[in-house]
């Protein structure tokens, strides 16, 4: 089966088509650098990184862009109130781009922790001023935007498709922060574009308009614009931001260009939820990825977040958090168990033939949830069938030919690994056999001293090397067949 993604724009799954051969662009809203990450941030994230790492598993060159909002994002969606930025700096007594570059180094040290791979291009708000404006004064000249003191306001009457991402007509938006009045706009509804700064401003620059700063919405439409040009493919984003930050984004850059299509399919990532509550920054019921780092190690938290579809909610709790740990070393439990083998296997020879089937009909499997809308929760379960199997192959009495484990090997470097992004760098395919060797023949020489001293009923001595192998994480399993070892589970 081909490549379906859920199009949010048209409601829809539909066969993924690039528009321009085998290269893909995608875009995705990165974040506002005002606080620390926390898990429904990673959520995010860690999702649209699978999308963009199955792309190119699949053979496609992709152009990842993610920006980075360090102007512009008011406290309130009706374009009242503060910078986020300014007001956290002030709080902290610090300058706003020290602020900035505080937690943007904070951001990219919690995604290289969870595995996820750099966006080819992170641009920030404040160093694409230029084409922001030069966006603005399309839609002023297309007659999608108006001048009020300073401030350039998108008409949202003047877009006869404005909300059809969202699915909410401009009459039903309801009262409250996303439609305050404002007696310079028009409509209540309409959208800055561009906010006139008082002289005191610490964050400003100077237009056609006078001196001002940016809307949140425009900064994403000129950015992805600039790298990505129009069309591109994807835009991905969190649910949140579907409305109203997403659909003003189609207005800018489809007004601005005459109707040009601005991106072919949306995709939306569900929300981290809290006893059924979204978590967020606003309710204080937030986990930071640092604090949750504290409970499991990062790449549980990423296996998590892909233990559901990205579509569905995930409801966070410290115990289903636990709960992944304990899913996570299971599988890691798998891959170790491949890779000490794999250290030790000697036997040359042909992949047997039902070994090769279990090998085609996981690759098979996997890919048909992977095809599927990116179901990560169904190819994790694949991944476990799988492990299950090689398991027991691999705790026969005869040990599998080099062939054999170096496919096995090969499977979860490809799957687990570039896939879905569960195992460490140092865990691809073949990138740590030699090492293993070396390990596996350390531990086979202490097992054979420890023989050595049972056979002498020096006891001690036996006990002695089986708990210094255990303190540095090895388990000894003495059976029929000799003493075997294996790496401890978490």
């Amino acid at each position: 089966m081909a490549l379906q993604i859920y199009n949010s724009l048209t409601r829809q799954k539909e066969e993924f088509v690039a528009l321009h051969g085998d290269h893909v662009g995608i875009y995705v809203c990165g974040p506002t650098v005002y606080g620390s990450a926390h898990v429904g941030h990673a959520k995010s994230y860690v999702s649209f990184d699978v999308v963009v790492r199955y792309l190119r598993f699949l053979g496609y060159k992709v152009r990842y862009v993610q920006n980075i909002t360090d102007v512009g994002h008011l406290t309130d969606d009706a374009d009242e109130g503060e910078d986020k930025i300014i007001r956290k700096a002030r709080f902290d007594r610090v300058h706003p781009m020290e602020l900035v570059e505080s937690y943007t180094r904070s951001y990219f040290e919690d995604m290289d922790a969870l595995n996820v791979v750099r966006p080819d291009i992170i641009p920030r708000a404040s160093a694409h001023i230029p084409e922001q404006i030069t966006q603005i004064e399309q839609l002023i000249k297309a007659g999608h935007a108006y001048v009020v003191n300073g401030s350039v306001y998108f008409s949202v009457d003047s877009d006869p498709d404005y909300g059809k991402l969202s699915g909410r007509r401009v009459e039903d938006q309801e009262e409250g922060a996303r439609v305050a009045v404002n007696p310079e706009k028009r409509n209540p509804a309409d959208f800055a574009l561009w906010k006139r700064a008082e002289p005191a401003h610490i964050l400003q620059w100077p237009s056609p308009w006078g001196a001002g700063y940016p809307g949140w919405h425009i900064e994403c439409s000129a950015m992805s614009i600039k790298y990505l040009g129009q069309p591109f493919d994807i835009h991905g984003g969190g649910l949140e931001n579907k409305f109203p930050h997403h659909e003003a984004e189609i207005a800018q850059a489809e007004g601005a260009s005459d109707n040009t299509p601005f991106a072919h399919y949306w995709m939306h990532n569900n929300m981290v939820t809290v006893n059924g509550v979204k978590m967020g920054k606003s309710l204080g019921n937030f986990t930071t990825i640092q604090d949750a780092f504290k409970m499991v190690e990062p790449l549980a938290l990423r296996f998590f977040v892909l233990s559901t579809h990205y579509r569905s909610s995930t409801d966070f709790s410290p115990g289903a958090l636990e709960g992944a740990q304990r899913g996570y070393s299971r599988l890691v439990s798998a891959v170790r168990l491949v890779k000490q083998k794999l250290g030790t296997a000697r036997t040359e020879g042909d992949i047997p033939t039902e070994v090769a089937a279990l090998l085609d009909a996981t690759r098979q499997r996997f890919r048909a949830a992977m095809d599927d809308d990116f179901n990560t929760a169904s190819a994790i379960a694949e991944l476990f069938d799988f492990s299950r199997e090689t398991n027991t192959l691999l705790n026969a009495a005869a040990l599998p030919n080099r062939a054999t484990v170096a496919a096995l090997d090969g499977l979860y470097a490809d799957l687990a690994g570039a896939v879905l992004g569960l195992l460490p760098d140092d865990a691809g395919a073949g990138g740590s056999a030699a090492l293993l060797a070396v390990t596996d023949g350390l531990v086979n020489y202490l097992i054979e001293l420890r023989q050595e001293a049972r056979k002498n009923k020096k006891w001690a001595q036996a006990d002695a090397i089986r708990n210094r192998l255990k303190d540095l994480g090895v388990v000894l399993e003495d059976g029929a067949q000799g003493t075997g070892w294996r790496l401890a589970d978490r």
